[in-house]
């Protein structure tokens, strides 16, 4: 789980204000968070199939918002994969 104090810390990393929570940028962030610690919990849980759909759907969810933001503003696609990781 994400912790308040994490979430507070990835808005304001993200954000372009600081109570801004519902831009593309941040909700990307916070849904790569939500994967990393999901795959965490896999590593020691490996039959755990019911969380599995539940990545399954962030990782997508994650991807729908990263193709908006290619289309609509390539410069911030292109800052928020480098600070991730996502892309090689």
């Amino acid at each position: 789980m994400i912790t308040k104090e994490q979430k507070q810390q990835i808005i304001a990393t993200f954000g372009s204000k600081p109570n801004d929570s519902g831009s593309a940028e941040v909700q990307i962030a916070l849904l790569d968070a939500r994967i990393k610690d999901l795959t965490e919990h896999f590593k020691v849980n490996k039959k755990d199939f019911h969380s599995r759909r539940g990545l399954i759907a962030l990782v997508n969810q994650r991807k729908r918002l990263l193709e908006y933001l290619k289309k609509s503003n390539t410069d911030n696609y292109k800052k928020i994969i480098e600070k991730l990781g996502l892309r090689k």
